[in-house]
């Protein structure tokens, strides 16, 4: 079992890596993105409500967020471990996951942090959003978000490294050489 974490800043590829490592080590990857999108889409009332903090940019609440990792960790597929896309975000998030996972009887294995220059991020972003039409993607909104990412949750990899489970890698790069080194750091970190 691989129980890990992917973290970065918007646009450094935490998706496309995630899935890439889910195929990997057979695991599910889970993104809280894509469960947000998924409750938007089909209108429920966490959708709704998700969508009013996501078109002004801003984060879904922790409790919204931390409720629906643990009804996500507790599916049978996340039994065989997983990789957690976009969670957590900040230091009550962190303590929210260390908690749902106590309950679980479980413990990360490892924490990848994809880095990135922001120029680079702000570009792929908005590529993306032409690409894929994303309304939550406007310039005034990713800027919004990336400084958010650099308050509240860039800290907390100094924290997973105290614990020794943060594995750097450039995210920058052709996507299966991030994947490669991605893979290599972890083999590292895992043993």
């Amino acid at each position: 079992m691989t129980r890990l974490l992917i973290m970065g800043p918007q646009g450094s590829g935490k998706g496309t890596q995630a899935a890439r490592l889910a195929e990997v080590f057979g695991i599910p990857a889970i993104s809280t993105g894509d469960i947000f999108r998924a409750n938007i889409k089909g209108g429920t009332e966490l959708g709704r409500l998700a969508q009013e903090y996501t078109n002004k940019g801003e984060l879904v609440p922790d409790e919204v967020t931390d409720k629906m990792v643990r009804s996500r960790l507790g599916e049978d597929d996340a039994q065989v471990g997983f990789i957690l896309d976009g969670y957590p975000r900040n230091r009550s998030q962190v303590e929210a996951l260390d908690a749902i996972l106590g309950d679980l009887g479980w413990q990360l294995d490892g924490v990848v942090e994809l880095t990135a220059d922001r120029a680079e991020l702000l570009a792929r972003i908005a590529k993306r959003a032409e690409l894929e039409g994303r309304a939550d993607d406007t310039e005034e909104a990713i800027a919004r978000r990336l400084d958010i990412y650099a308050e509240q949750t860039a800290p907390l990899t100094a924290a997973y490294a105290e614990r020794g489970l943060l594995v750097q890698v450039d995210g920058i790069g052709e996507v299966p050489e991030v994947t490669d080194r991605i893979v290599a750091g972890l083999a590292a970190q895992l043993g």
